[in-house]
């Protein structure tokens, strides 16, 4: 033992001489202040943000999405194997046991080292060892190995926690086109039923002579687009439900859906950039954490140029029939020793892995960065598109009143032969704009609220930081 100590004593000074060559990362994170964020933070997302809508029909398309999707089974399952590399890299401090067994038969060579009788004849030869090794971490590399694992892990759950959150946005932007698409077949139908009134009292007039028969057949094919329109918005409206089935992970069984009942005040958002926006968004938070494991594989890296260091021990049995039975007292066999493995010369192998690591570090920090600037673009486009809807939807309302009472008046002049057809047409043109402007302004203004909901996050919550208490190795 004295001699494994003093072994194990010469290994850690050679050790100490060691080192790598000299590499310095070239990117840094982007700092928050530099970013022209606003001062004040936004009113916190609750993690059911979409409830405020007032739709249980919502509600429960999301938590079937949530509860079904093969997009959140494949992200768990990364998280799962990014767990397993966690305990993988952390058995590595403990030792390691195994077992080793064989009994053969075999001819033994008699120009060797066993004399005759054993050399010439056939004897079976057996063993039966248990075998240790422990690693001793001496230059912290298992410890470096299960700080990148657990960062990793960290990125992998931050991954299908964004995962969550954008799915949950993507279903309640769905169901928004799907209530859309119902306010444009409605807008459809009330077309043809206005062309088709606008057709009769045409055809009244050619009938009494006050009109000529090219009015009547104009009218005829702008209701025969009406009814067209109307075809073409009841397959939108379809597909629109196909698109909530595939996001909740259902087939055909789930293209019935009811009317939506959407509340189109519902959240309250900020008007502008919220100074912590960086901390309420997912895809940031595994960006940081994909820095933390770049940086531990880059310490792993380093470390590669020390040795590494085990304990060894063995205790078992061997043992020639020749000579005696396998478990027999003097077949017993034990021994206990040191092993050391010293990078000397590699033709510049640990070199180039710290080099690639390196890069490593420097393209997480780059996506960083870039994920950073995006997230900034992002939550000012949704805060620009929110504004721009609000004020349009807030016109919209005098255009449809003015439009409607345009046509009221154009149809009756035009009835008592007033006006010609051609003003009807241009007042009616003018009421299905409106009409078709007032559904998609509705939509749009729910659709802009949802887009600033995901650019801040989604209803992400930070996870705590852990205490020194409750780390583990």
């Amino acid at each position: 033992m004295k001699r494994v100590a003093a072994f194990l004593a010469i290994t850690s000074l050679a050790g100490g001489c060691v080192s790598a060559p000299p590499t310095t990362p070239s990117e840094k994170p982007i700092e928050p202040t530099t970013l022209g964020l606003g001062a004040d933070a936004a009113p916190p997302i609750g993690e059911q943000w979409w409830t405020e809508f007032g739709d249980p029909q919502l509600d429960r398309l999301v938590g079937e999405a949530l509860a079904g999707s093969p997009t959140l089974a494949a992200a768990q399952a990364r998280v799962r194997g990014a767990q397993a590399q966690v305990a993988s890299a952390r058995s590595q401090l403990y030792p390691q046991v195994t077992f080793d067994g064989n009994e053969t038969w075999q001819r033994l060579s008699a120009n060797y080292i066993y004399p005759p009788p054993l050399g010439g004849a056939d004897n079976w030869i057996g063993s039966a060892q248990g075998n240790l090794t422990w690693s001793i971490d001496f230059f912290g590399k298992q410890q470096a190995q299960i700080a990148r694992a657990k960062s990793a892990t960290e990125a992998r759950i931050l991954d299908a926690t964004a995962a969550r959150l954008m799915l949950a946005g993507s279903v309640t932007g769905a169901y928004i086109a799907y209530a859309r698409a119902i306010d444009l077949v409605a807008v459809a139908e009330q077309t043809v039923h206005q062309q088709e009134d606008v057709l009769k009292l045409t055809s009244d007039r050619v009938s009494a002579g006050l009109e000529t028969e090219a009015a009547s057949q104009q009218s005829r094919a702008l209701a025969s687009f009406a009814r067209q329109d109307l075809v073409q918005a009841r397959a939108v409206r379809e597909l629109a439900t196909h698109e909530i089935a595939l996001l909740i992970g259902r087939g055909a069984d789930a293209y019935a859906l009811a009317p939506p009942h959407l509340s189109p005040t519902a959240l309250a958002l900020p008007q502008t950039l919220p100074a912590d926006l960086l901390a309420r968004r997912a895809d940031i938070a595994a960006g940081q954490a994909r820095i933390e494991a770049a940086t531990h594989g880059r310490e792993v890296a380093q470390k590669a140029f020390y040795p590494d260091v085990n304990l060894l021990a063995l205790a078992g049995f061997a043992a020639i029939s020749g000579v005696g039975p396998l478990l027999a007292a003097g077949a017993g066999q034990y021994g206990v020793g040191a092993a050391v493995h010293l990078p000397i010369f590699d033709a510049g192998k640990l070199r180039a892995q710290l080099s690639g690591a390196t890069a490593d570090l420097d393209a997480s920090v780059a996506d960083y960065n870039e994920a950073v600037v995006g997230a900034v673009k992002q939550a000012a486009d949704a805060i620009t598109s929110l504004n721009a809807a609000q004020g349009r939807l807030a016109e919209q309302g005098t255009a449809m009143s003015a439009a409607q009472s345009s046509f009221a008046l154009a149809r009756d002049r035009y009835g008592s032969g007033l006006i010609p057809q051609l003003n009807v047409l241009s007042a009616e043109d003018l009421v299905i704009r409106a009409q078709r402007q007032s559904a998609t302004l509705n939509a749009d203004l729910m659709s802009a609220r949802v887009t600033l909901v995901m650019a801040l996050g989604g209803g992400f919550t930070p996870p705590l930081p852990q205490t020194a208490s409750s780390q583990k190795p």
